[in-house]
């Protein structure tokens, strides 16, 4: 299943996106739309081939693009801010306008996960019926900034820095403003605990329990504090990326938390 590329813009600024469906038809339609938000790393094409995956297994078109830095989309200014995911999870309903998506499900990554948890509990939105969220990160943990400082090694020697330049036109930007955030000092206290309690919607949440960028009391953490229903999908041996490494057993459990959560009123 191929994609439909195209580009949105946001505040003036060009974003890449691209849409995929089961059928024929590509775009927004009347039925809800699956809107993926990408890791700290991502872009619409690291999405790789889940997104087509998810359009058959769900039947619903799948939505992504890449936040601004990221992918093809124009530069961003460097050093983020330490509020950057609360700052695109403020965006978010701009993307959806000019995506002109009525009514969907979130699923986002690591990062991307983040950024809808605080959209969920910061910003309610009634085109937004429940949210997926696979390796979220809702507070600082010491496994995660163990995770991060290996990462810079392998950019620093080259290795991870020639990947990134494949699929984004600025590999310094993604990476700095991800990896360079997370391991400042002044971000250890970073946590979602306020947003997670104002949570009403449900949850799916996807984690894997060798992930080597986060535990599993993230997910546990989710489940305790969100207002809303959460169910829970902890994946011994898997790692980060549970739609590459599981992607069975993934894709089964969004497939049936979709069918559930539309069949309600």
């Amino acid at each position: 299943m191929d994609a439909r590329g195209c580009w949105i813009g946001i505040n003036g600024h060009r974003l890449e996106a691209a849409w995929w469906a089961k059928g024929a038809e590509m775009g927004p339609e009347t039925g809800p739309v699956i809107v993926l938000l990408h890791e700290g790393l991502g872009s619409v094409g690291l999405w790789r081939g889940f997104p087509a995956a998810l359009a058959r297994a769900t039947g619903l078109g799948v939505f992504a693009w890449s936040r601004l830095g990221y992918g093809r989309s124009d530069p961003a200014a460097l050093p983020r801010p330490f509020s950057y995911l609360h700052d695109e999870a403020a965006l978010l309903p701009k993307v959806l306008d000019a995506a002109g998506i009525t009514r969907c499900l979130l699923l986002g990554h690591s990062d991307g996960a983040s950024i809808a948890a605080i959209h969920a509990g910061c910003a309610p939105d009634p085109r937004v019926a429940g949210a997926v969220l696979i390796a979220p990160h809702v507070f600082v943990e010491a496994v995660t900034l163990e995770g991060l400082a290996e990462a810079r090694q392998r950019y620093a020697t080259g290795g991870l820095r020639q990947q990134l330049a494949r699929r984004h036109s600025h590999p310094d930007i993604v990476f700095h403003g991800w990896n360079d955030t997370w391991l400042d000092p002044g971000f250890a206290g970073w946590t979602l605990d306020r947003e997670l309690a104002a949570i009403r919607m449900p949850l799916l949440v996807i984690q894997g329990e060798a992930d080597p960028y986060g535990t599993a009391e993230h997910a546990r953490r989710i489940a305790q504090r969100a207002a809303g229903p959460v169910e829970l999908l902890l994946l011994p041996g898997i790692g980060h990326v549970p739609q590459s490494e599981a992607p069975e057993a993934t894709l089964g459990a969004i497939t049936r938390f979709c069918a559930r959560l539309l069949s309600r009123p």
